[in-house]
């Protein structure tokens, strides 16, 4: 006897799809734009919902709308929950390739519905689509990058889905399918069960990457100024006090440059101020062209900036600086700024943030009094 029939495991997809639909659509409504997919996701959990609802409908209502258009609309969402993932991603689903082939498989099962009656071939090609799209979306976030739990969860449950789908299709030819999906046989139970259970976790899991990326982005907008990328001073501080904890540990000599746009008001007073947000995303550009990966640049207010090189002497802290103040210089008719330089090292012994920033900001302010467009040493 068994515990639930398929009816009502079907009724239990289509609240589970229908709770998960709402918590995605809530997060789509106060997560940033940025975050793409959660709409998507919400989609198509609510074409899963009504697919359910036809299919437990059967008896009820005409046999094209409880056969033909459920599978229609399981395989549509299905693929809903793909694209959402590409969106996520920031993919461009390829929708019509795959409706393409939903509406094939649709066909397929309308002919076994009406023309040729038959559950089994129904049941085969709507189980082969599943199982094929169940395993490009594993593959597809596979092949993003495997960091967290987040993304685990939903690849393997993704994965268990596909394994399902194809241990179903083998039964059609093994085990007695009955007539219709309603029909009371044990394994019909356990795949619908199942499938019920991986909505569920799949929601889960898109509702936790969703948040990991919510974290990340918050994290960068605490670290990286937002117009030109570089970091932010609050970050800059806890840098150079990492890097001058280091510095004095083993050696290595820590450079600081203060870098400040000369006469940017200009800019900004003839230009407007998006010429002269241009010219500062530009500036960055310039700078970090010239650095290491391990040099660090920071934004410490309106045009003024500071630069940490770590295990650089003085000369070779003087030829960074030099390269950058010549790729700055305007050239024709462009729109910019040159930059004056102060330069630093750190001491030996007993050094600081504030000692060192007053020092290259004292070598900043002798560059600007003797001409600006000039590196000066402290």
């Amino acid at each position: 006897m068994n515990v639930i029939d398929p009816r009502t495991a079907i009724v239990l997809i289509s609240a589970m799809s229908a709770l998960m639909a709402l918590v995605l659509w809530a997060l789509k409504r106060s997560y940033p734009p940025s975050i793409q997919g959660l709409g998507q996701w919400a989609q198509a959990l609510l074409i899963i919902v009504v697919g359910g609802i036809l299919a437990a409908s059967r008896g009820q209502l005409p046999e094209i709308l409880t056969t033909a258009v459920p599978n229609f609309l399981l395989c549509w969402g299905v693929y809903g929950l793909y694209a959402g993932t590409q969106r996520f991603y920031g993919v461009r689903p390829a929708t019509w390739r795959w409706l393409a082939v939903t509406v094939a498989v649709t066909l397929g099962t309308l002919w076994f519905a009406l023309g040729d009656p038959s559950y089994t071939a129904r049941l085969r090609l709507v189980t082969a689509l599943l199982a094929v799209m169940f395993a490009v979306h594993a593959w597809f976030i596979v092949r993003q990058g495997m960091g967290g739990f987040s993304r685990w969860l939903t690849v393997g449950v993704i994965v268990y889905i596909a394994v399902i789908q194809l241990v179903r299709l083998a039964t059609t030819f093994f085990l007695p399918m009955g007539d219709t999906i309603l029909s009371g046989t044990p394994q019909h139970v356990l795949f619908i069960a199942s499938f019920s259970v991986s909505v569920l976790l799949f929601s889960v899991g898109a509702v936790l990457m969703a948040g990991d990326r919510l974290r990340a982005e918050l994290e960068l907008l605490a670290t990286r100024d937002s117009l030109t990328n570089t970091l932010t001073r609050r970050y800059m501080d806890e840098a150079c006090a990492i890097e001058l904890e280091r510095s004095h540990r083993t050696g290595q000599p820590l450079a600081m440059l203060m870098l400040d746009l000369d006469h940017f008001k200009t800019i900004n007073d003839t230009h407007g101020h998006q010429a002269g947000d241009r010219v500062l995303v530009e500036f960055a550009t310039k700078v970090q062209r010239c650095l290491r990966s391990k040099d660090l640049l920071g934004r410490f207010g309106g045009e003024e900036f500071a630069l940490l090189l770590p295990n650089t002497p003085l000369d070779a802290a003087l030829q960074v600086a030099e390269r950058i103040r010549a790729a700055c210089v305007p050239q024709g008719n462009e729109v910019g700024c040159t930059v004056s330089i102060g330069v630093t090292l750190s001491l030996p012994q007993n050094d600081s943030m504030d000692k060192l920033l007053a020092r290259a900001d004292a070598a900043l302010y002798e560059a600007k009094n003797t001409g600006r467009n000039r590196v000066v040493a402290g």
